[in-house]
Order: structure tokens, then sequence, then C-alpha cells
């Protein structure tokens, strides 16, 4: 994707204009984003999916003036002449194809950001009440209509004793009803609330935002894993190597230490020695790209892969690849020569092809940067193709 290509998906706005001036800092309204829009799934598709048990879902309705929350799945959902309800579908992407490429065409974002496609249906009145979220989101009106108040308020506070987040005191800035392909962006924390003006469907793009708790949390835990594997000398968490560094190997020594007369009293010379271990771990780059690679990449927690199919005849060893696919579920990263798929380092380089493969989710088999693949890129691609992890699209020999 050229990120200097002006987009109708971004109201005639460049990639690059838009993560300039929209990206994490005001909304973006764009009216028939997608013309002629039809949606990856049906109504009754995405209540299909909520019934079942590898599929997350949530219903929220309104009672009596009180806001309920329930999780799937769902044997029966309320009848759609039932007003104000709406349930919710997470991570349609990696369930329908179509969903999936939907998804990506918003990949002028980084990959590392992007989380995961929501389906909502709801009925006239439906919503989740006004809240906020802590993520990027695109909301692209699929069917029906629904009017969203919207606006960066200051005060975040919420309703206490609620199992949804509903702010207490909402003050929209603005307001607009979005009709199927109308499109808005909001920012981080930007308050909004969406209500159905009858049946409708909306479809969430949504971005994850890692909090400074949770990246430091990461750092450490990838440091204690390459300790462990320095002090003993074998492979880290990922099967990959150890980063370089200092050898963690030695023992504690305290020749010299006096008798205590206060045994229970932890001695000054240990305390030191703690600290001067922990500052021998490198907190560089090298240990963040394996962290983030690895934790980024790392597929929905409900992820199955499928096993592939075996070619038929008795001339399988002859189907030659024409191009190589990732499947919807497969999330492959890359920074300098460290490549990263699925939650693993990969066991070869970031090679020419293979970005290729992880930027595009797909390489020609006849492209020059696949004629040029080492054998050892060739032998991960056979193994990814075994996992389910990548598809290769096969013609006969002659």
């Amino acid at each position: 994707m050229n990120p200097d290509t002006p987009l109708t998906l971004l109201g005639g706005l460049t990639p690059a204009q838009f993560m300039k001036t929209h990206w994490q800092r005001k909304p973006l309204l764009v009216r028939q984003a997608i013309p002629g829009f039809r949606p990856p799934l049906s109504i009754p598709a995405v209540k299909k999916l909520s019934r079942r048990d590898d599929v997350e879902s949530r219903l929220v309705w309104q009672e009596q003036g009180e806001w309920h929350m329930e999780r799937g799945p769902f044997s029966r959902l309320p009848s759609p002449a039932k007003p104000d309800w709406t349930v919710l579908v997470q991570s349609v992407d990696i369930h329908d194809d179509g969903a999936a490429a939907l998804m990506n065409r918003f990949r002028f974002v980084p990959d590392a950001r992007l989380d995961d496609l929501m389906i909502s249906v709801a009925t006239d009145g439906g919503g989740v009440g006004p809240h906020f979220d802590s993520y990027d989101v695109f909301l692209l009106q699929a069917h029906g209509r629904r009017r969203w108040r919207f606006g960066q308020q200051v005060n975040l506070a919420l309703i206490e004793g609620l199992s949804l987040k509903i702010l207490r005191h909402f003050e929209p800035e603005d307001e607009c009803v979005l009709e199927p392909g109308d499109m808005l962006y909001l920012p981080p924390q930007a308050a909004h609330d969406g209500i159905a003006l009858g049946e409708c469907m909306t479809i969430s793009i949504g971005f994850r935002v890692p909090d400074t708790a949770s990246l430091a949390r990461g750092m450490l835990e990838a440091a204690a894993d390459q300790a462990t594997a320095r002090a003993g000398g074998v492979s880290g968490p990922y099967g990959e190597p150890p980063l370089p560094g200092p050898k963690l190997t030695g023992l504690y020594r305290d020749p010299g230490q006096p008798a205590t007369a206060h045994p229970a009293e932890i001695p000054d010379r240990l305390t030191a020695a703690a600290v001067q271990s922990v500052a021998k771990i490198r907190f560089d780059e090298a240990l963040a790209t394996r962290f983030l690679g690895c934790w980024l990449s790392e597929p929905n927690q409900l992820t199955v892969f499928d096993q592939p199919e075996a070619q038929a005849g008795d001339d399988e060893e002859h189907a030659l690849p024409t191009r190589w696919v990732l499947d919807r579920r497969t999330r492959m990263l890359y920074r300098g020569t460290q490549l990263f798929i699925n939650g693993e380092v990969a066991c070869v380089r970031a090679e020419a092809g293979l970005r290729q493969l992880a930027d595009d989710r797909e390489l020609a088999a006849d492209s020059p940067a696949a004629r040029k693949l080492s054998p050892d890129a060739a032998d991960a691609l056979a193994d990814w193709v075994d996992a389910g992890w990548i598809h290769a699209i096969r013609r006969r020999a002659p």
C-alpha cells in the first residue's frame, strides 16, 4: 500500500495525511468510505457465530433503564422485534476470510497495532451506552442506520457497580447518523455513544494500544527468560538462542563475612550482589524487539489452524507452488534481520522474500524475491505450510 495514494476509505486523504492529522489526535467522519458496501457476513451469520463456543461474544441490553451484559455463547438471542439489545462478536477476522480481507484494508497502520474486527448487531435503540475505548477504532456502518454522538471530553469517570464501563457524565460535542458505507474514526479515549435506528450492523476495526505497565512487565519477563537461558547455557523460551550478553553463571561469594549478632538481618553484601546482578541485564533494542515480536505476533487465543488438505493423485510431489499466502489467522512481523510468526522467533533470518510475504501477506513463486529465497527459508515455508500457518497455492507440473 502506497502511503501517498489518496484513498476513498479515508475521504480522499492519503494514509500519510491521515496518520499525520487524525491518528491518535481527532475524529474523522467519512461519508461513503466504501461506496456500495456489502458486509462480509449477513446478520443471521453473525448471530450464528454468537452461538459457537469458540467465538467470543457478548449480549448487552437495557431493561427499565438499567444496563445488563451477558457473555456467550448464546443458544438463543432476543427477538428482533424486541428493542434495545445488541450482540457483539469479537475477532470475526479469525473466523471469516471476508472479514479478514476487510480488516487488511487498514494496513496503512502497522500490523503491530492491529487488533481485531468486531461486528455488532442491534435492534432499534440498541447500544452499549456512552463510553470510551482505550484504543483507536474505525466504526464502519454495514447495515441500517446508527446515530453517533461523540466528543473528546476530559471527565472520564464511570458509573460504579456496573459490568459495563458507562460514563457518569457524557458530554457529546458532535453528532452524525451513519448509513451503509459511512465510517467514523475515533482516537483513544474519545467519548462516544451509538444508538441503532432500527435493526443495524456496525463493524469495528480496533487497534491495540499497549499501556506502559504492560510494556515494562513484558520487558522484565523477557529479561527473566533470557537470564535463565544465559545462566543455563540453553535456548530461550521460544527455542531461539539466548541474546548476546553477560554470562550469569557465577555464584554469590562472601569471604570475610563477619560473624553476626543479628542472624535474621539480610547482609548488605547480599543486597549489593543482587543489584549488581540485575544491572548486568541489557534492557536494549535487541531485547525489546524479541519481546515485542513474540508478543505482538501471538495469535488470538481462540485461534485453531487447519491442517492442509492433501493433494489428490499420485504425483503429489510434483505439485509446484505458484504462490504462498498467509492464513487469515497468522500474524507475521519483522524488524531488521529478526522474523516472528505466530508468537515464535522464526528459525530463519528476515530475508527479502520473507519480508515481502509479511508485508503483502502473499508471495508469488516467480517473483524476484521468491527466486532468491535461501534453502533455509524454503524449508521454513514448507514447515509453515504443514502447520497450516500459510497456504501453498499449487499447480501441477507438466
